[in-house]
């Protein structure tokens, strides 16, 4: 139990100064690595909470997959962040009210919170079936319809955002499917006589 308490606190203490170094750094590329960071800090939390399933997932999919994607935004994408940062001033008397409710957040929380007498247990289900098993059962039976309304959604801002960002850059040969499934033999073949012993 010690050492669970050692890697706790390891893992936190990791978590909670990657995640500041994200919003202080000022290069994009070390947010988004400080950012990878962060999540491996959870998912070794998860693992010490005895959801191994969600920290798997946590890894494979946030680092593996978003994560990466940002940084893949943040390399090829030309930014000029000195025009994102224009309207910092403007903005700055909402940031600073949001920051200031956030800090009372938690201040609440941090100077509010008891010390248990006994120690947290880890997560492990009724019956006899793993975390993972118990997290899929439950997934596709009872919340079987707000996960695949959860889809539906992801799957509608990717279409949204694909059309948004989509542009039509002039001299670029695109496929027309309708052109294609409309063609007929006369346009498509032209048949030429050649006369014998003479080439095209």
């Amino acid at each position: 139990m010690q050492a669970e308490a050692v890697f706790f606190w390891i893992f936190s203490a990791v978590l909670v100064a990657s995640a500041l170094a994200v919003i202080s750094a000022r290069n994009p590329v070390h947010s988004v690595l400080f950012l990878i960071l962060a999540f491996v800090s959870a998912a070794g939390l998860f693992l010490l909470m005895g959801a191994e399933f969600l920290g798997m997932i946590l890894v494979v999919v946030y680092v593996g997959a978003v994560a990466v994607l940002f940084l893949f935004v943040v390399l090829l994408l030309d930014v000029d962040f000195a025009e994102l940062k224009q309207g910092f001033v403007r903005y700055l008397p909402i940031g600073a009210l949001i920051a200031l409710f956030v800090a009372g957040e938690l201040g609440y929380v941090a100077f509010g919170w008891n010390v248990s007498p006994e120690p947290a247990a880890a997560a492990s289900p009724v019956g006899g079936l793993s975390n993972t098993a118990a997290l899929g059962r439950v997934l596709y039976t009872h919340y079987f319809y707000f996960f695949q309304a959860a889809g539906m959604i992801l799957l509608t801002a990717m279409v949204g955002a694909i059309v948004l960002t989509l542009r039509h850059k002039p001299g670029v040969k695109r496929q027309n499917v309708a052109a294609q499934v409309a063609r007929t033999p006369a346009s498509s073949v032209e048949l030429r006589k050649v006369a014998s012993r003479a080439g095209l």
